[in-house]
């Protein structure tokens, strides 16, 4: 059984459907009444779509979620993935924003992530299995100008506890994986909270990914126990260019001005991809990670 936060829409849908098609039954929490009524819409035609529950849930209320975990729980009697995913986002300069916003994002990425593994790690030490995936950012490895300060200090933060946690679960048979994606196109991310005069020129030359990857990416994560996904492929070239001269990347990053690309689209499929089917992955289930009930 699995449960996904912000999972009515993007990536966290993406991951509901990929769970769901492998046979887990998965629990979704979402605030936006919007995304879940639409998400309600399409689980008719997502395969394994009567295995998904969707509920109104604030992450930020530990006693909501508390609520969430145990109606999963007493419904199915373990709980073997926790994917965290919700997010706030407001992609604007601290001067240019309020405080209750800068708060709201760490309350929304970092606060309710230790209120949903909280919650999970009493049933997951007691079975002595399950795996936990925490959606980071590479805004936590490579900080310029453009992303906005509070949205990377609370990525930097569930970096930090999503590392940390691995080691203290290690002799648990609970695994901790970080997920870090970089351009996703095609959301909501880009599509109403991210302009793309936030992002530099060079941005528009580099291939994006879209959510299904990165709920691949995931997926395969859980099959194989990974420690960390960084999706799109390239981002750790940036994140050595980063560490080598912070100075020299962001002056870099500089030239050429913002970025000019429409990332609210999805990237245009490969020539010889277009059309075709693409492979879907399987999960399976590992020494530490049932996904099916």
């Amino acid at each position: 059984m699995c449960l996904v936060t912000g999972g009515a829409q993007g990536i966290g849908w993406e991951v509901t459907r990929l769970l769901a098609s492998a046979g887990a039954h998965v629990y979704v929490a979402d605030i936006c009444d919007d995304n879940l009524h639409e998400a309600r819409r399409r689980l008719a035609d997502c395969p394994g779509g009567d295995r998904v529950r969707l509920a109104r849930v604030d992450v930020t209320d530990q006693g909501q979620v508390q609520d969430w975990t145990a109606q999963a729980l007493e419904g199915h009697g373990h709980i073997d993935v926790l994917v965290n995913n919700a997010a706030f986002v407001r992609w604007q300069d601290f001067h240019e924003s309020n405080a209750p916003d800068a708060l709201l994002m760490m309350r929304t990425g970092y606060d309710a992530m230790v209120h949903t593994v909280a919650a999970v790690l009493p049933p997951m030490r007691y079975q002595r299995s399950g795996h936990i995936v925490n959606m980071g950012s590479s805004v936590s490895r490579v900080r310029g100008r453009g992303p906005a300060a509070a949205y990377t200090a609370t990525k930097a933060a569930v970096e930090a506890f999503t590392e940390v946690t691995r080691l203290e679960l290690a002799g648990h048979g609970i695994q901790v994986t970080l997920v870090r994606p970089g351009l996703v196109a095609g959301t909501d991310f880009f599509r109403r909270h991210v302009p793309s005069d936030r992002l530099p020129r060079f941005a528009d030359h580099l291939p994006p990914c879209t959510p299904e990857q990165v709920a691949v990416a995931i997926g395969r994560a859980l099959a194989k126990g990974t420690d960390t996904v960084d999706i799109p492929g390239w981002l750790p070239l940036s994140y050595g260019a980063y560490q080598m001269s912070p100075r020299a990347f962001r002056w870099l990053a500089a030239l050429g001005g913002p970025a000019r690309r429409d990332f609210g689209h999805p990237p245009t499929p490969h020539p010889r991809q277009a059309g075709q089917p693409q492979p879907q992955p399987q999960l399976q289930a590992s020494p530490t990670t049932r996904t099916t009930t």
